[in-house]
């Protein structure tokens, strides 16, 4: 199967999932209260937002595919190692893990912190000092946004507390 083909198959992959999901999977199991006085603080808005997003993703990849193009550069590049790919995988099942034995711990703010930093390292970004101020800038943002705006409880950790 060659490179074309593969992203079709993955843009209507993702086309089927966003279908699947705003058709059968949310309305089946998530419950929402009838009283949510803000949409966005409704437990449906999320979900909604993010199978709508896989949808536009899928006929994105879709479209680009159907435009074709030059895919001489792509083809010329050396295929990257297989144990290198396992290695990657295996690196972020690590992460994963790590994030839910310290999620308690931690709190949610500070271990989203680490394991961000963690993930952008491990996928070798380009741009290591953005992402580290992302990794601090982007869970304060959002414990602020619902802990002092929305009234959210955020779940803190053991050690550290936020205001």
């Amino acid at each position: 199967m060659n490179s074309r083909a593969a992203q079709f198959q993955l843009g209507i992959g993702a086309c089927i999932a966003s279908v699947f999901l705003a058709l059968v999977a949310i309305p089946g199991w998530v419950s929402t209260p009838s009283n949510v006085p803000n949409v966005i603080l409704s437990p449906l808005f999320w979900p909604y937002t993010l199978a709508g997003l896989t949808g536009l993703t899928g006929l994105g990849i879709i479209v680009s595919t159907l435009r074709g193009g030059n895919n001489a550069a792509a083809a010329a590049e050396p295929a990257e190692k297989t144990q290198a790919a396992w290695l990657r995988l295996a690196a972020m099942a690590v992460i994963m893990a790590a994030t839910m034995y310290a999620l308690p711990r931690l709190g949610m703010v500070w271990t989203c912190m680490l394991v961000f930093t963690a993930t952008a390292f491990l996928i070798k970004t380009r741009h290591p000092r953005l992402a580290l101020v992302c990794a601090v800038a982007v869970p304060l943002v959002l414990y602020a946004f619902f802990a002092h705006i929305a009234g959210v409880a955020v779940p803190q950790g053991d050690f550290v507390r936020l205001p």
